[in-house]
């Protein structure tokens, strides 16, 4: 099978890469986690991770039959770097879920239609309704940050978004939906080792699109834009910082998050276990994960 792009990012690594990214990877063991800002050397030991998951799924389950039970609505927003693990996380919170009740959106590039109307219109119509827990695989912050990276909408637009998505939320928050944004950061060297392996994998090329290709140019432009969109859109709901270097403790601590605020029935306090502040935190996380290079 031909390599997507006539394998743009191989040749990214080897000619355009900065050097210190290619030695990063380069000496980089199995297990190894590849950031070397990362908190943890080495990746969570897979039987922890598994025995930790089951139990934690348990809770999901029990989590949305609560959600059923009482008519709660819960709206979860999963955004963050290209490669972060976005996917690979909401796969581990909807994996025992019944999907009649937990649904993934995942929205194309807007209509014509969609392009003309207001800028929050069509996520609004995929909000849940009453007994539904909804995972946003992105959302309305593409404008805050892809959009601001590769000019597809214009200074003004980006303006009048920001002075709109605190009320927005606002607004869905006080109606009683449970809204929780995560943001999974990655340093620069593991999201190109992911996409070298993206590249490489007939099963897994099809998650490479032309915006990452373009998008390994543009890491200064994004981490601009994803300062600044966190730092501002920061009240009145919280982002939930994961430093995604690790999926396994990143999927664990998503997992966490959701489940640890609502008092559902049945809930086993010791088996949802405590967050990993190594692991979670807020926008600063972004910029601490940038200091050095």
């Amino acid at each position: 099978m031909d390599l997507p792009f006539d394998g743009a990012i191989s040749r990214y690594y080897n000619e355009e890469a900065p050097g210190y990214i290619r030695k990063i990877i380069q000496e980089a063991d199995s297990n190894d986690v590849t950031n070397p800002r990362y908190p943890y050397p080495e990746e969570m030991p897979k039987k922890d991770y598994e025995a930790e998951i089951d139990a934690l799924q348990i809770e999901l389950v029990r989590l949305q039959a609560w959600v059923k039970e009482t008519g709660a609505r819960i709206a979860l927003v999963f955004e963050g770097r290209d490669a972060a693990g976005k996917g690979g996380t909401i796969q581990a919170l909807t994996a025992n879920l019944n999907p009649r009740g937990a649904r993934v959106v995942a929205l194309p590039k807007p209509t014509e239609v969609e392009a003309g109307q207001w800028y929050f219109q069509r996520y609004i119509a995929q909000l849940p309704t009453r007994g539904e827990i909804v995972f946003f695989d992105r959302s309305w912050y593409n404008r805050g940050i892809v959009e601001c990276v590769f000019n597809w909408c214009s200074p003004e637009q980006r303006r009048s978004w920001f002075d709109q998505v605190g009320p927005f939320e606002k607004m869905l928050v006080d109606d009683g939906i449970h809204l929780v944004k995560f943001w999974l950061n990655v340093g620069r060297a593991t999201q190109l080792e992911r996409f070298l392996d993206r590249e490489k994998d007939p099963l897994k090329q099809w998650k490479l699109s032309q915006i990452d290709v373009d998008g390994l140019k543009k890491w200064d432009d994004y981490t601009s834009a994803i300062t600044e969109t966190l730092t501002r859109t920061h009240d009145p709901v919280p982002w939930i910082v994961l430093r995604g270097d690790d999926k396994k403790r990143t999927r664990i601590n998503a997992i966490r998050s959701v489940l640890q605020p609502i008092d559902y029935a049945r809930k086993d306090k010791k088996a949802v276990g405590q967050l990993d502040p190594k692991i979670v935190g807020g926008p600063e996380i972004v910029t601490q994960s940038e200091k050095g290079h």
